[in-house]
């Protein structure tokens, strides 16, 4: 489906997702986890894709016996992949709070509530989101967001 980058579209996305994960039998925790990650995902489209431009997102849910994947994509500015692989991690809670890091929480949280994320920035943001229905079927070495991410730029 395609809607407008606005963040009055958010929430018309998560509800969408969140009845196909309902219709697929994920656990009431589970769904809430792919709420939340859908919508950091949707809202980095609406602040950083397009700037001043409207532009729109395109949402995409692969259907399997196993898993759910959902696609979030634009067609905006892209972003150093480098420089998100040095910036995203844990907030650190040695440090103080002023020298907390702006921005980049929003990928570190999709990545965790998640099983898999995959991101390209080849002609805009690609983010593709793996939630396994069962906790044995997630790979026990699968790659996350530091080791999916490629850059294309």
């Amino acid at each position: 489906m395609k809607v407008p980058a606005k963040p009055e579209y958010v929430g018309v996305v998560r509800l969408t997702v969140s009845g196909i994960a309902n219709r697929l039998g994920y656990t009431y925790d589970d769904i809430e986890d792919i709420k939340i990650a859908v919508a950091e995902a949707c809202t980095n489209v609406v602040n950083h894709a397009y700037e001043d431009s409207d532009g729109q997102m395109t949402i995409g849910c692969g259907v399997y016996q196993d898993r759910l994947e959902i696609m979030v994509a634009d067609r905006g500015q892209s972003f150093s992949i480098e420089q998100l692989k040095e910036n995203l991690g844990p907030i650190r809670s040695d440090k103080p709070i002023s020298q907390l890091k702006e921005g980049g929480l929003g990928l570190f949280l999709i990545d965790t509530l998640m099983d898999k994320v995959e991101i390209s920035n080849d002609n805009g943001v690609i983010i593709i989101m793996t939630k396994f229905l069962q906790r044995g079927e997630v790979e026990q070495n699968v790659g996350r967001i530091s080791a999916t991410i490629t850059d294309r730029q």
